[in-house]
């Protein structure tokens, strides 16, 4: 769908305004009215190339061009059988009009037929910049100015004094477990609602898992699940190495309380913000919270390096631990030495670079997102059947991924397979971890007794697109399609 006003002339109109006209408005076709508003006809680039070969001149007046009935639609139109009029007439564009015959909408092919994805990567202008001076420098390999100035800049713009830039998030998660030294035997408190990445890194280490339940407010870890786990742990003489806290589709977990138990027991929370740069919590950035925040640019989150990650703190022993690890744990000696287990998990210069540029827009992308989650919940606002992933008062969600609630008779499985017949991906929201086979054998606390709310969740909840790059007509697609279904 796309806001005809741009697109409208008159007759007396000349052919160089309009060609200038159509440079600008990047649809290919303008909206000839009259005089009260009514479609007379369409103007393609092909129409006036016809008026200049017949003699005309660019100061010639639309008026000139031949009488024609356009092919157009009455509002209200469905987008499948929009799409059925322009293949049965060979075109790209169809007008929608209203009673009066204004038009009132443009529909476009692009829109209505294109593949529409959860989450694409958004590159902008500023990235290649940084790219190609790593290229003319020969910095291509790990490390180098831009993984410097790209740790610095997310360390200042989070508010943490350090940041290690890591080839990805799960990776960032992993080294975290080390840096507090969880080992075989140990024990860490986990949020159930998350991707795997969160837990896996666990078992890496050879830890065990204790999952914890989400809260219905925040879909966030449940501060009293979280207490009765430390309650039972420590009569048992056994506390956790460490918390794991997620902060769920760009939404910060309730960090007050849960920082508050965490404090009392004397155990150090790692914050997975792999979803949520850019979120905020009581005036403070995601990842900045806890003893170690980590953040993820991989390809789909709000902003990319195409695959890599960040381990930030304001421990800078910590830090700098992490930068050894993440490089062989190589010894500083003349040759090569090494006393302990290392990993290959630092970042390129080049993508580091392509961090850099990203981190610019990082502002507008989660604009973006929160613009795209708006229009879902306006267009759909007047729906029974959908509760949206609820954003708390205590900050900013990046709405990284629309989420929902289906609570009637529709449910995500029938949504997701009619979504993917118009070619248009949703997803079910993360499958929590204490349901997952991998992990079926380890603790978990619900939130009350009988009362699994990451359950629940999963068995409502689905994920819109939400990329930051979505234009409206895809969007309204989308919305035209629940709309049908839910009504």
């Amino acid at each position: 769908m796309q806001n005809v006003s741009e697109l409208t002339v008159q007759a007396d109109c000349t052919v160089r305004r309009a060609l200038e006209r159509l440079q600008g408005s990047a649809r290919g076709i303008l909206l000839l009215v009259d005089q009260n508003g009514k479609l007379q006809r369409t103007v393609t680039d092909g129409d006036l190339r016809r008026l200049l070969l017949a003699s005309e001149t660019l100061d010639s007046s639309l008026s000139r061009l031949s009488a024609q009935t356009p092919v157009s639609v009455a509002a209200p139109v469905e987008g499948q059988r929009a799409l059925a009029i322009m293949t049965e007439h060979q075109i790209d564009q169809l007008p929608v009009l209203d009673s009066d015959g204004r038009p009132i909408e443009l529909l476009l092919r692009r829109d209505l037929d294109s593949q529409v994805l959860l989450s694409t990567p958004h590159l902008g202008q500023e990235e290649m910049a940084y790219i190609e001076e790593a290229f003319r420098s020969n910095w291509i390999a790990p490390l180098g100015p831009n993984v410097d100035a790209f740790e610095r800049e997310v360390a200042d713009h989070v508010g943490v004094g350090y940041a290690a830039a890591l080839s990805s998030g799960t990776a960032a998660l992993h080294l975290a477990l080390r840096l507090l030294d969880v080992g075989f035997g140990d024990t860490v408190f986990c949020s159930t609602l998350t991707f795997v990445a969160s837990a896996n890194p666990i078992l890496y280490q050879g830890a065990t898992p204790v999952f914890i339940d989400s809260e219905p407010e925040s879909w966030n870890m449940s501060p009293a699940a979280l207490l009765r786990a430390f309650e039972d742990a420590a009569k048992a003489g056994k506390l956790p190495k460490a918390v794991m806290v997620v902060n769920l589709y760009g939404q910060s977990a309730d960090f007050d309380p849960i920082m508050e138990i965490c404090d009392r027991y004397g155990v150090p929370v790692i914050e997975d913000a792999a979803e949520s740069l850019g979120a905020t919590y009581k005036n403070r950035h995601s990842g900045s919270i806890g003893r170690i925040g980590v953040f993820s640019f991989n390809g789909n989150k709000i902003i990319t390096t195409s695959g890599g990650g960040m381990l930030v703190s304001n421990d800078e022993a910590l830090v700098t631990r992490s930068r050894f690890l993440a490089t062989q744990a190589r010894e500083p000696a003349a040759h090569y030495e090494h006393t302990e287990i290392g990993y290959n998990y630092r970042m390129s210069n080049v993508l580091a670079g392509i961090g850099r540029g990203q981190l610019h827009v990082l502002e507008n992308r989660v604009n973006a997102r929160r613009a795209v989650f708006q229009r879902y919940a306006d267009a759909l606002g007047d729906s029974t059947q959908i509760e949206w992933m609820p954003e708390l008062p205590f900050g900013r969600s990046t709405r990284w991924l629309t989420a929902c609630r289906l609570t009637g008779m529709i449910g995500p499985a029938q949504l997701i397979a009619v979504l993917a017949e118009q070619r248009i991906e949703a997803r079910r929201v993360w499958k929590p971890m204490h349901m997952q086979p991998l992990f079926a054998q380890y603790a978990y606390y619900p939130h009350a007794d009988g009362v699994d709310i990451a359950a629940t969740i999963f068995e409502q909840g689905v994920c819109l697109p939400s990329g930051s790059n979505m234009n409206e007509g895809q969007q309204a697609r989308i919305i035209s399609v629940m709309k049908q279904m839910l009504a």
